[in-house]
């Protein structure tokens, strides 16, 4: 089984839990540990995978619990960071159908430094790259990409998520777009939302959504529509492979779930680019892993509500 390598965001998530999606209404928040690409390496490991998270927390109250998190979870922790900056925080707001809305107050996230030891994990294992701040700048984009590099110098089977949000870059889309190109052309899965997808390429249609995603480089492509399941495409062929349904109540952190299943599987082949080649397999592992997005939706916040491999893959 390989490793996968999760490198971003670790942050608290205060959840305004009923309280619509006016965050400006909202009185009561709940504590929740969020941060798509740790989500992601917790999502593999509770499904027995493995997993290691690498990214920068606050050396305060808020940092120690996330890192207590990640450690209950079996995250290997070992080249996580801490700084003096306080951890970032982000306030989720939920309507009634369970969508979020995002307002980040940045901190330690962005200090992330680049650590020359990991180059030999990275060799012959499988690196996530979750991209929700890893792009506005600073040390953590500069280690962002080497780490980048590392994965492409060491033949290492890469997944990108650009992870967008709108509070994140106000005016600045285009700006996104750019960063993003270069991993999207050599990430052998790309993992979107419907929104991402369209503002990357500048389509509506999901097929020629994919097309022009294809076109950059990426050889799979994964686009999450919620309750209707998810567009899957590769070498230009693709179809929906629907969810199942559940009673969501909180969609934060599922599209995490559904990329942590699909990655928790190809970590179990001999080579994870067998992949690349084997259609029928990978319809199988979009299923599952829609299923685990779906189990995700139906619990408050991300980390806690991520399903047991017995709850998505039966006894």
């Amino acid at each position: 089984m390989k490793q996968v390598i999760c490198i971003g965001e670790l942050l608290i998530d205060f959840v305004a839990e009923n309280q619509g999606s006016d965050l400006s209404k909202a009185k009561l928040f709940t504590k929740k540990p969020g941060g798509a690409p740790a989500n992601v390496a917790c999502a593999i490991s509770k499904l027995g995978g493995k997993s290691a998270f690498v990214g920068c927390v606050g050396n305060d109250p808020f940092g120690s619990y996330l890192l207590n998190v990640l450690k209950e979870n079996k995250v290997d922790i070992s080249l996580t960071q801490r700084s003096k900056t306080f951890t970032t925080l982000a306030y989720v707001s939920l309507s009634e159908d369970g969508e979020r809305d995002f307002v980040f107050s940045r901190g330690a996230d962005k200090e992330l430094q680049y650590d020359s030891s990991l180059k030999n994990n990275i060799k012959g294992n499988m690196l996530h790259l979750g991209a929700a701040t890893a792009l506005l700048g600073g040390d953590l984009e500069k280690a962002y990409g080497r780490y980048f590099f590392d994965a492409l110098t060491q033949d290492a089977f890469i997944s990108f998520d650009p992870n967008f949000r709108s509070d994140l870059w106000k005016e600045e889309e285009e700006i996104f777009v750019k960063k993003c190109l270069p991993f999207i052309q050599k990430a052998h899965l790309g993992k979107f939302s419907l929104e991402e997808a369209q503002l990357l390429t500048d389509k509506r249609d999901l097929s020629e959504c994919c097309a022009i995603l294809h076109e950059i480089g990426t050889r799979i492509i994964a686009i999450t529509l919620g309750s209707k399941g998810t567009f899957l495409s590769i070498d230009n062929k693709g179809q929906i492979i629907p969810s199942t349904v559940v009673s969501s109540i909180d969609t934060t952190g599922a599209g995490d779930a559904f990329i942590g299943c699909l990655l928790y599987q190809i970590s179990t082949l001999k080579d994870p680019c067998e992949i690349l080649d084997d259609h029928e397999l990978l319809y199988k592992m979009v299923e599952k892993a829609n299923i685990a997005g779906g189990i995700t939706t139906t619990g408050f916040g991300a980390i806690p509500s991520l399903p047991t491999y017995e709850q998505v893959f039966g006894n």
